[in-house]
This record gives C-alpha cells, sequence and structure tokens, in this order.
C-alpha cells in the first residue's frame, strides 16, 4: 500500500500542477476578457462643413457607444416626422418593457402615453432609456427590429464600425461604434435635419413637475457650444460627441473613454479649440475667401483678394433673391459643389423655385480649400434670421431639395447701388 502511494505521488503532482495551470489560463482569460471591456480612448476633429478629418487617434477602434446611441435613435425619428408618418403632437404608447428600463430614466407607466416632442426632449437631454425603447416601439413594432434599422441605416450613412442591438446604448457586447462613425452620424444630423437641431442645444426640459436639466455641461461653458450628446456606461467610460460654431466654422469632435466627466469635458475642450486653431491656420495658408456675393463679376472683399466670378447671377439681379439681402446672422446651404457653375446653378434653382421666400437674402458662394489642392463651392443665401432660415429650409426639404441651416459671421455685403 505503502509503495503504491509513493508510486503515485509523481501523479498526484501532475495532477495538482495540471489544475494549477488551468487557474492560471482561467484567470488570464477572465483578464483579458476585463481588458476587452474596458474603455479605450478615442478622438477625432472635424471640420463639419467638409468632413476634412483636423486629428484623429484611434478613431476607428470599436468601443462601447453607450448613450451616443441615442444619437441615432433621434436620426430614425427625425426621418419618420421628415416623411410625415409622424407628427411632434402625436402620442408614443409606454409598455411594460420601456416603462422597466433602467435609469437614467423618465420613470415612465405602463399604459401611458408620451409626445414624440417631450420624447425627442428626454433622449437630448435626460438621455432618458425608457423614452428610447418608446421611441423604437413606435416606429418598428418591436425594439429588436428599430435596432436592426438603424444598423442599416448607419451603412447608409457610412458608419462602417457600428453595429447597433438596442436604442438607448444600455449595455450589449455587440452593441460597438467608432469614433469616426459617431462623427458620420453628428454630421448627417446636421446635414439631413438643421430643423431639428436645436433639440440638442436644450439645457433643460420640464416633464410633469419636474424639470430636468442636459448632461452636457459644455453647453453652459463653451462658447459657441450647441450639441450635441454624452454617454456613459461603465465598459465605455465617458462619451461625448460635441458641435461648437466659432467665426462661422462649425468643428465637431468626439471623444471615447474620458475616465470622469470632468476630464472627458477638459479634454473636449482641448479637441474644439485645436479643431478651431488648425481651420483658422488652413483658411489663412489657403487665402480663403468667405461669403463672396454674386452681385457682379469682380467680388471687393475687405481681406482676401477678390473673387472673380463669370457666372450668368450677374445677369440675374431681376430675382428677388438676387438683390441685396438683409443683415441677419444666419445662411442656409443648398450644397457644396466642385465648380462655380454647378454651385450657381443650385443657387438660381431654389431662388427660380422660391422667390418669395428667400426675398430677403443674397446668393452668394463660400469658398473651402480642401485637402490635395481641391476646392469646393459652397451654396448660400446669406443675411436670413434665424427663424426665416429654419423656415425657408424646412419649405426646401419638404420638397427633397438638399438644405443646412447655418451661423454666419459678420459680413459685409457688397454693395452695388451706385
Amino acid at each position: 500500500m505503502a509503495s503504491r502511494n509513493v508510486n503515485n505521488r509523481p501523479v498526484e503532482v501532475r495532477h495538482v500542477v495540471s489544475c494549477c495551470a488551468v487557474l492560471l489560463i482561467a484567470v488570464a482569460l477572465l483578464i483579458a476578457g476585463a481588458k476587452s471591456s474596458e474603455a479605450g480612448y478615442a478622438s477625432i476633429i472635424l471640420d463639419a462643413d467638409t468632413g476634412e478629418v483636423l486629428r484623429s487617434r484611434n478613431a476607428d477602434t470599436r468601443n462601447y457607444p453607450a448613450s451616443l446611441t441615442k444619437m441615432m435613435t433621434l436620426y430614425m425619428l427625425f426621418e419618420e416626422l421628415d416623411a410625415g408618418r409622424m407628427q411632434l403632437s402625436d402620442k408614443l404608447a409606454i409598455s411594460k418593457r420601456a416603462a422597466g428600463q433602467p435609469a437614467s430614466k423618465l420613470g415612465l407607466k405602463r399604459g401611458a402615453t408620451i409626445t414624440v416632442h417631450l420624447a425627442i426632449m428626454a433622449l437630448a437631454t435626460k438621455s432618458a432609456n425608457d423614452v428610447a425603447t418608446v421611441i423604437a416601439e413606435g416606429i418598428s413594432g418591436t425594439e429588436w427590429e428599430f435596432a436592426v434599422a438603424m444598423t442599416k441605416r448607419a451603412r447608409v450613412l457610412g458608419m462602417k464600425h457600428t453595429r447597433f442591438k438596442n436604442a438607448s446604448g444600455l449595455p450589449n457586447r455587440k452593441q460597438l461604434s467608432s469614433a469616426r462613425d459617431m462623427g458620420v452620424l453628428a454630421m448627417a444630423i446636421l446635414r439631413d435635419f438643421p430643423h431639428y437641431y436645436d433639440y440638442f442645444s436644450a439645457k433643460s426640459f420640464r416633464y410633469g413637475r419636474k424639470t430636468h436639466h442636459t448632461h452636457n455641461n459644455l453647453l453652459n461653458s463653451y462658447p459657441g457650444m450647441d450639441g450635441l450628446k454624452t454617454g456613459y456606461i461603465r465598459a465605455s467610460g465617458f462619451n461625448l460627441v460635441a458641435s461648437a460654431v466659432r467665426d462661422g466654422r462649425r468643428i465637431i469632435a468626439v471623444v471615447f473613454g474620458g475616465r470622469t466627466a470632468q476630464s472627458r469635458d477638459q479634454h473636449m475642450v482641448k479637441l474644439l479649440d485645436l479643431g478651431f486653431e488648425r481651420v483658422a491656420q488652413r483658411d489663412q495658408r489657403a487665402g480663403v475667401k468667405q461669403f463672396a456675393v454674386l452681385h457682379s463679376r469682380k467680388v471687393p472683399l475687405p481681406v482676401f483678394k477678390p473673387i472673380v466670378v463669370e457666372t450668368r447671377m450677374a445677369k440675374a439681379n431681376s430675382t428677388p433673391a438676387m438683390r441685396r439681402g438683409g443683415t441677419g446672422q444666419w445662411a442656409i446651404q443648398v450644397g457644396a459643389y466642385q465648380t462655380v457653375s454647378a454651385a450657381e446653378t443650385a443657387l438660381l434653382a431654389v431662388s427660380t423655385r422660391f422667390p418669395d421666400l428667400l426675398s430677403h437674402a443674397s446668393a452668394a458662394l463660400t469658398l473651402i480649400e480642401m485637402k490635395r489642392g481641391d476646392i469646393l463651392y459652397r451654396a448660400r443665401f446669406l443675411g436670413l434670421p434665424k427663424g426665416e432660415a429654419k423656415e425657408a429650409c424646412a419649405s426646401l426639404k419638404a420638397v427633397t431639395m438638399p438644405c443646412a441651416v447655418v451661423p454666419i459671421p459678420n459680413f459685409r455685403l457688397a454693395d452695388h447701388s451706385s
């Protein structure tokens, strides 16, 4: 018996060693799994007018978008509104599943309703998970079907690294996106739904007896900041997509994986500042001429060299939209084109079709130099109050004409009265 025990010792030792090895492998796998679910830092800075990448870090790395997901949920809802399938006053039913979503939430009750308008406010401001499910079910019937539609729309928009599994951004290991993709989505919202963009600027809204404040603290502190969305789950860290305007230029920046909300915000300030700095440097190097009003062939500008524009619009002074415009600080953009002729054609098409709508605006080309020396000519109508600009843009989009509302800096219209 003793001999057998002695002979078995190596077997026992080998068994213990094997067990230890299995345990070590299991621990290693757990650690690797934990690391894969930890927040990864990524960022990107974009020129919102051109899509030019001004700086990026890990921009295509797939991370958890968290509540940045709600930007796509709102994009889908805006499509329903513009298509006439929904109205802002419509009431959405609250299901048991929607009411049972975890915080952040409004605390909706099963069987109650919420208007589409308040639902948008709740997503953009409060980031309410229960409302995200309400919207998903209201559009697609189930949240799962809605997530499938979200992913398909993401592909159409050019979001190559994104897959959605729910409408809220609540934890799901298969729901992933990237900083670049979220920048693409922000640009799509600005391009396709400028008339709804003000929702992302709201600092608070009231539901019932309670006032809910935005999670985007930079709306209150960063000059020119007017959107878009924060996001957080433990696996993602603190995310933020931000957009700001300065001197007529709009910058979009995205941060994934902030350690705290405060450090994320501080980093976002640096990114936005850097973006504006690089755009200004680029414009200075290129001698970019902004807001050249097409009232004559030679357009005098106080800072840059004149632009000589051989254009049919010089002969179109009888068109109401070609008269000297107003002094409002907003414009509508009806496209960006590679040639002057294409841009002026767009301006003529709009002004001919809507002569009264833009009677107080001035037609203009805004030039911007792209990478490799390419030039884009942005076709715009300048000098509108914000309300008139939004109304004009809504009218254009109603007949499927492209349009975006944009702020403009102080500019001096060319005076050709003499």
